[in-house]
């Protein structure tokens, strides 16, 4: 009787690539805040947006860690530790004139997530797109998805 070995290969996913910031023209973000819940995809139909906008010049390997710097920057209501941060990417249908949110991670003021690494990249963010991130302050309940952990 003939010996039978198996090998179990993973593979592993090419490592993302780095941008050149310094050669690499940025894109232009436009992000969406809200408190205590995202925009309603109706907002976005029609050509309409919601009114406050924040536009923020970035590149695709911009994290959502850095993405919440830059909100927490312009928005001093944002920087109490324990602010949670929900993002979501709204983004065209292309065989209809609807939008499609998609919710892509979690970040929290003062605390590590298992989200503050992720890229724009890996979330499949396409230049023309959305970003809509409803903003939960610390003493309300925060977003159930993937609780950070604190530092």
């Amino acid at each position: 009787m003939a010996n039978v070995e198996s090998m179990i290969v993973e593979e592993k996913p090419p490592p993302p690539k780095q941008v050149d910031r310094e050669k690499t023209c940025p894109l232009l973000l436009r992000v969406f805040c809200s408190t205590g819940r995202h925009h309603s995809v109706a907002e976005y139909a029609h050509g309409n947006v919601p009114a406050n906008e924040l536009q923020i010049y970035t590149w695709q390997d911009a994290t959502l860690s850095e993405l919440t710097s830059l909100v927490r920057e312009v928005n001093p209501d944002t920087r109490k530790k324990g602010t949670y941060f929900d993002f979501a990417i709204v983004r065209p249908e292309t065989r209809t004139n609807q939008y499609r949110m998609r919710e892509i991670g979690v970040t929290c003021s003062g605390m590590k997530g298992v989200d503050d690494s992720k890229t724009l990249a890996q979330c499949n963010f396409c230049i023309g797109d959305y970003m809509d991130i409803n903003i939960t302050p610390p003493n309300r309940i925060p977003p159930p998805l993937r609780r950070p952990r604190p530092y």
